[in-house]
């Protein structure tokens, strides 16, 4: 048996899968830092070849990494921030970040180039074999901690799976959600092109159990332009099976998924732009709406209330808290006996569906132990703080949007930071968020840690806004995070045009030869729209290896042929 397994595993495995790719791509994008870097440098060593190949004409790799570097050194320089110990700490930290990114897509260029395409391609499908059962993985835990047979339609321990249930769909990086969203897009595409059918609707499943409905909603619209221009009859029939996937996952397994989808889109498209007040700062030009006095009188601000109001708020808030604990009270009695039984007339035990609309089954009204931390910072800086300091801040356009327009301001007041920006970590970067000390970029030694006083004022005070309230309020439209943002708030009108010509466009070039590239490369352009995936490591790194691997492909056939 076993001389069969091991003849097994060498015809069909050994020499059709790059074991050292696989075990790179498995390890590095995991999202703790402490596994990346050290499995990054062992197979660099392991390599032994630094011949990076940057040049302006025909570069190996994409030359905007060492041009982001050069353009935080001058800024460094010139704004001389070198005098500030913590800064230097926070520089050289961004630059390490960026050689990072190099040595990242300097392996994924040797390995492509020192192995057959059809290797990498059989390496790329083991990898989301193993992404998705991690994934279906997690679900059967959930499956079985809940006893329901779908958790996204579950309601109880206080919603804690529910329309979150996608939240802890992570997969194999352990990052948020949406990495694994994003990836299993790039999958969808790259296995539609590749007609891999099997595999195709693997990537679709696993990608709408993430719950993503913002990556739902940019990849639908490539799919149809597929549909309609580069497949074939075959392919169609596969995304009219993924637009199915799409319906009955909407309509049957977390239809509140769908009504969350449509109240965003709503609250975006028709949100109330008719008054405005200013906020008072000066920093801050972006219109605010005034608290519509529609809204319960319990959550409306004292200041805006006339005695009469205030007395009636004192009065509603003192009867909610009794109506409360009383709730907790009858909740905790209940527990004496099994709430699932009670007694029908005659006196015959009954089975009782559960209330939805009990305690059991809402939402917790406790502020998690995550945002208490930000609480906390609010309410020390709060006279800094313009928005999240602001108890009557509602905005006209959504946070991402505010944080664009944050961006333009701070230019706009200051027109000689528009050529290279505020500086690296000064401003929009995830190393920002992380420099702040406040834990939810990942750790930073507290003794070092270092705000930027437009930063605090700006894109950390707008986080703090959305990222302390409810659940509710944590949407990919309210998070600042952005790497177009990154590239031109930290780096400039420089920086921006050194990534559209040196990044994107290092692939773009190579139009011609691309196939599954090109919506690939449509894709990403509005991925970048959600998160500083430079610095994430993971999402890029793949990205870029789909991206190489295909600019190879044809020059693989061309030599083939002429050998032929």
């Amino acid at each position: 048996m076993l001389a069969r397994i091991n003849a097994f595993y060498t015809s069909h495995m050994k020499d059709k899968i790059d074991w050292r790719l696989l075990t790179f791509l498995l390890l590095f994008l995991n999202v703790k830092l402490a596994i990346k870097i050290p499995v990054l440098i062992f197979f660099t060593i392991w390599q032994a070849n630094f011949r990076f190949g940057f040049h302006f004409k025909n570069s190996r790799l994409p030359l905007f990494y060492p041009l982001a570097i050069a353009i935080a050194v001058v800024n460094w320089v010139i704004s001389k921030h070198y005098t500030d110990t913590n800064y230097n700490i926070l520089v050289v930290t961004g630059i390490i970040f960026w050689l990072l990114c190099i040595l990242a897509i300097h392996y994924i260029k040797q390995t492509i180039d020192n192995n057959p395409s059809e290797v990498v391609h059989q390496t790329i499908v083991v990898f989301f074999v193993v992404n998705t059962l991690l994934s279906l993985g997690v679900l059967a835990m959930i499956v079985l901690r809940t006893h329901a047979f779908n958790p996204y339609t579950y309601q109880g321990q206080y919603q804690k799976y529910f329309i979150s249930t996608g939240d802890y769909v992570k997969g194999i990086t352990f990052d948020t959600s949406i990495t694994n969203a994003v990836l299993n897009a790039l999958g969808v595409i790259y296995f539609l092109t590749r007609k891999n059918a099997v595999m195709l609707l693997v990537c679709m499943a696993t990608l709408l159990f993430t719950g993503s409905n913002f990556i739902n909603l940019i990849l639908l619209p490539i799919l149809l332009l597929l549909f309609l221009f580069k497949t074939n009859r075959y392919q169609k029939s596969l995304v009219v099976m993924c637009m199915m996937f799409l319906v009955v996952f909407m309509a049957k397994i977390s239809p509140q998924n769908n009504n969350y989808a449509k109240e965003i889109l709503t609250e975006i498209i028709h949100h109330n732009r008719d008054t405005y007040k200013d906020s008072g700062a000066d920093s801050i030009s972006f219109p605010l709406v005034v608290a519509p006095q529609n809204l319960p009188i319990t959550i409306r601000p004292d200041s805006v209330l006339n005695p009469e109001e205030r007395k009636q708020k004192i009065a509603t808030l003192y009867l909610d808290s009794i109506g409360r604990i009383l709730d907790l009270i009858r909740h905790k009695k209940a527990l004496k006996l099994s709430k699932d039984v009670h007694f029908a007339d005659g006196g015959r035990v009954a089975i009782q569906e559960p209330d939805i609309n009990g305690y059991y089954y809402q939402s917790k009204k406790e502020t998690p132990p995550e945002q208490i931390q930000l609480v906390k910072f609010i309410n020390t800086h709060k006279s800094e703080l313009p928005i999240s300091g602001n108890d009557n801040y509602i905005s006209a356009v959504p946070g991402k949007a505010t944080g664009i327009l944050q961006t333009l301001n701070v230019f706009k007041e200051n027109p000689a930071k528009i050529i290279i920006g505020e500086g690296i970590g000064n401003f929009s970067s995830k190393l920002a968020f992380r420099a702040a000390g406040l834990g939810f970029a990942g750790t930073y030694p507290e003794k070092y840690i270092y705000i930027n006083h437009n930063f605090l004022v700006n894109h950390l005070d707008l986080y703090l806004n959305y990222f302390s309230k409810a659940s509710g309020s944590h949407s990919l439209t309210n998070s600042p995070f952005s790497v177009y943002d990154q590239v031109l708030a930290e780096y400039g009108l420089i920086g921006l045009i050194t990534f559209l010509i040196y990044y994107l466009g290092f692939f773009a070039k190579h139009y011609k030869k691309l196939t599954y590239g090109i919506p690939i490369l449509f894709l990403m352009l509005a991925v970048l729209f959600t998160d500083y995936w430079f610095e994430q490591l993971s999402v890029i790194v793949f990205f870029e290896l789909l991206l190489l691997l295909n600019i190879k492909d044809p020059q693989t056939l061309n030599h083939l042929t002429n050998e032929l």
